[in-house]
């Protein structure tokens, strides 16, 4: 028989995802619905970049003399400074080497801006977003259970500084003395198990030195305008004040450079189109990503990516 013939031995597999995809493609439907009835406009951004977004954590995947885009940030930013004042885009993004049950190379992201907003707007954003999601994907707009556990969103988010979260569950505060790879350990050891399982929670408010594109709170010590969304243990979105003096953009970036090429890894080039248009000037601004992926498995109850995706490849 021709191999074209031969049946696919994943096809069983296939057919049992059909509730989850049908899951999926409800909730899609729902964020396209909650942004465009908003006054958000979709737009479509270049998957395909020359310049990846300059993140010390965050490894691009080559694409032959370019690379698949990391995040669709900077070019959205480009549009804000261009006078678009609430956007919303939904699309494939790529991380080299991220895999396993919650990391895929490639992943669906939902990024959203407004011009003349902060983070705490677009915190009020996603608590309107979240419930609609549910409802969507076949709970309701007050809870849904994930892994045995509801997750109750008619109460108030647990929202919580992370110079509190860390001094409560890590005994150290990372906005007065910064130490990136005790931040690292101690975010995933102790801090994150710490936050409440059964509602939201958010932390906020972060050190200056962990976030190389938010703008910074004067203050002693300064800290980042940005928070991170979990629920039922998945970080879920993380969302700024947009940065959008060029001058310490530039300043960040260069920094963010040199310490990847200390650490021996491959070193974007800046992205001037994006710092040309934070000189001509972009309006204070904010904006949120969103995994999309693991959305769907928040409310499809699912504990691996592979019970929400078709096909992974590696």
């Amino acid at each position: 028989m021709p191999d074209c013939l031969n049946p696919d031995p994943d096809a069983a597999r296939l057919r049992g995802l059909r509730p989850a995809l049908e899951r999926r493609a409800r909730i899609m439907a729902a964020v396209r619905n909650f942004f465009t009835s908003r006054g958000f406009l979709e737009v479509e951004t270049p998957t395909r970049v020359t310049v990846p977004a300059l993140e010390e954590q965050i490894d691009a995947q080559p694409a032959g003399a370019a690379w698949l885009r990391t995040s669709p940030e900077l070019h959205m930013k480009r549009l804000l400074a261009a006078g678009y004042d609430k956007l919303f885009q939904i699309g494939p993004c790529f991380r080299h080497g991220e895999y396993g049950d919650r990391h895929n190379p490639e992943f669906c992201m939902l990024e959203w801006y407004r011009a003349h907003a902060d983070y705490r707007a677009i915190l009020d954003d996603v608590q309107g977003l979240i419930p609609a999601a549910a409802r969507a994907g076949g709970g309701d707009a007050n809870s849904f259970v994930y892994r045995g556990r509801r997750i109750d969103l008619s109460q108030p988010w647990h929202v919580q500084t992370v110079a509190r979260a860390f001094q409560d569950a890590a005994g150290w505060d990372p906005t007065r003395a910064f130490d990136a790879g005790r931040f690292e350990a101690d975010l995933l050891a102790r801090v994150e198990p710490s936050l409440p399982p059964d509602r939201p929670a958010v932390l906020m408010d972060y050190p200056a030195a962990a976030a190389a594109l938010a703008r910074c709170r004067p203050g002693q010590p300064p800290v980042a305008e940005r928070w991170e969304l979990y629920i039922g243990g998945l970080e879920i979105a993380n969302a700024f004040s947009e940065l959008t003096d060029p001058v310490e953009q530039r300043r960040r970036f260069e920094a963010c450079a040199a310490a990847r090429r200390a650490a021996d890894k491959n070193v974007y080039a800046l992205d001037h189109d994006f710092l040309a248009a934070l000189e001509a000037g972009m309006p204070p601004s904010a904006g949120a990503a969103l995994g999309l992926d693991r959305l769907v498995m928040l409310c499809c109850d699912a504990a691996s990516l592979d019970e929400i995706l078709p096909f992974r490849v590696r």
